[in-house]
């Protein structure tokens, strides 16, 4: 025997169809209803649904097919639909809103704005709720990474020394603001790599390729494109830094002394719109 997995997607039998829907067996759970308007056309008991499973407003178990912004034990940046004396609730894709309650909010929260957060089950109510103290849901696990390999990040929180982020939805990694040459914002998710992984466990991050911060390589780097793009490009030591790093993932200075490596070997000449092949 089994229980659905609150909060998850599950792979449920229709067992019985009503005028307000099907419902699904759920196993040790009893029958759990997907309501008419989620169930695909054509669906007859027997089939087997993907679908995720939470509570409705009386607490019972009720299934969907619309896909939550997140799942119980992912991190995900959620905005707030709206706060009572007891919380604050967000939207996260579903009818029925995710609430976090004052305790765990970091910060109190405000209709509008979006919050990073953690998904989970409450063990006391057995509801799902979300936390923005993301920290305490980190995995205790030493990272295993490898410095240079790329993963996967979610920005939680800026600070004075730079961006704190989440690493692979499991661990907490920081790319330091004197090395980050591009905005970024709290909830936005990209590609990082791993910089180094410190005795602590804690983990440095760099939204470029180790290998381009060695000047010589990024001048092939550069030539290269300068070749490819017809003998000539636009961008030169005179661009802002944002342009250069958009185009290439290098800071401003790391561009010119590329380009002062290039006009030196007499590869390129500079001219006043651009750079082109010599």
């Amino acid at each position: 025997m089994s229980h659905v997995k609150l909060g998850k997607y599950n792979q449920l039998e229709i067992v019985k169809e009503v005028d307000f829907g099907v419902y699904l067996d759920g196993d040790e759970d009893g029958e759990i209803l997907l309501p008419k308007k989620y169930v695909p056309e054509g669906s007859t008991t027997g089939d087997i649904l993907n679908v995720f499973i939470y509570l409705d407003m009386e607490e019972r178990l009720v299934a969907t097919t619309l896909q939550p912004y997140a799942q119980v034990g992912e991190f995900a940046c959620l905005s707030v639909a709206w706060v009572n004396e007891y919380g604050a609730f967000l939207d996260w894709g579903l009818m029925k809103d995710l609430f976090v309650p004052f305790r765990e909010q970091k910060v109190k929260m405000q209709q509008g704005r979006r919050y990073v957060v953690h998904v989970h089950l409450d063990e006391e109510s057995y509801r799902i709720v979300a936390s923005s103290k993301v920290e305490r849901y980190f995995s205790d696990e030493r990272p295993e990474y490898e410095p240079g390999e790329e993963v996967e990040i979610l920005v939680y929180q800026s600070t004075d020394l730079g961006y704190k982020a989440i690493v692979d939805g499991k661990f907490s990694g920081l790319l330091y603001r004197n090395e980050v040459f591009r905005p970024l914002e709290v909830g936005m998710k990209l590609s990082a790599f791993i910089k180094q992984v410190r005795p602590d466990g804690k983990i440095d991050l760099e939204l470029q390729k180790a290998g381009f911060r060695k000047v010589d390589d990024f001048a092939d780097v550069l030539l290269r494109y300068i070749k490819d793009n017809g003998g000539r490009t636009s961008i030169n030591d005179k661009s802002d830094a944002e342009t250069i790093y958009d185009a290439f993932g290098v800071s401003k200075k790391t561009f010119k002394k590329a380009v002062g490596e290039l006009y030196r070997k007499r590869l390129v000449v500079l001219e006043e719109n651009g750079i082109r092949l010599a």
